[in-house]
């Protein structure tokens, strides 16, 4: 399996546990589930969660096409209709990590972790954000700033509205939240990388200089030390 636009191999990244089969696994915002069925036909015991249904109609049929079937569930994953402590392994690659409120989200991962759990969440790069106009390709100069970023709304896309902090405060929302942050991996687009048709907004050749992509990799340590709050910016405050 690989991870993001550019398609950079697990085997490369080791963001996942060595082993997944017997984990429980949580696919938040999963979309299609294509991680949630590559983990299940390692052994995991994945449960796709998404708030779309056309989207899980879209995961069921794969699910009939591969002959593998896990739970899916229709709910957003800042409010999973399912038990404290049920999971090993949480998930999300482009799914709640840019869609879902991370002053929220990440919380709930944690509530549905048992200890020692990991929560794995790819989204794009801070620096896409602050190098992106409101329409067109990233280039290199900075559009917007950072101190006060939170709900961008990418004007030229319907329902284009996603979450996006910095660096900084992401290690602030997941420590408030009881995780250790493990690792964060910037990735690269490979030497042959070639501009994704539908992420045309960021050149193959800029994702080969500057990083357009983040993984990052936390594990479930502790309680929360308090429910995450958003800092503002000095022009907000």
């Amino acid at each position: 399996m690989s991870w993001g636009v550019w398609q950079v191999p697990e085997s490369q990244v080791h963001a996942l546990p060595e082993q997944v089969e017997g984990l429980d696994v949580v696919e938040l915002g999963c979309g299609t589930a294509y991680w949630s069925a590559w983990l299940a036909r390692r052994g995991a015991r994945p449960v796709g969660v998404d708030p779309t249904p056309a989207q899980l109609e879209t995961a069921r049929r794969c699910q009939r096409e591969l002959g593998i079937d896990f739970p899916l569930v229709e709910a957003p994953a800042e409010k999973v209709p399912l038990p404290d402590a049920s999971f090993d392994l949480a998930l999300s690659e482009y799914g709640a990590s840019i869609w879902a409120d991370p002053y929220v989200w990440v919380p709930e991962a944690a509530r549905l972790l048992r200890p020692g759990g990991r929560l794995v969440f790819l989204r794009n790069s801070m620096l896409v954000v602050l190098c992106a106009p409101d329409q067109g390709s990233v280039g290199e100069r900075l559009m917007r700033p950072q101190f006060g970023s939170y709900r961008v709304d990418w004007k030229d896309f319907d329902g284009g509205i996603e979450f996006h902090i910095g660096h900084g405060e992401w290690i602030r929302v997941l420590r408030a939240s009881g995780f250790e942050v493990l690792d964060l991996i910037e990735l690269q687009a490979p030497a042959d990388a070639q501009t994704h048709e539908f992420y045309d907004f960021v050149p193959a050749e800029w994702a080969k200089r500057w990083p357009s992509e983040d993984i990052w990799v936390a594990q479930k340590r502790a309680a929360p030390t308090g429910t995450p709050q958003r800092h503002q910016s000095v022009d907000e405050a």
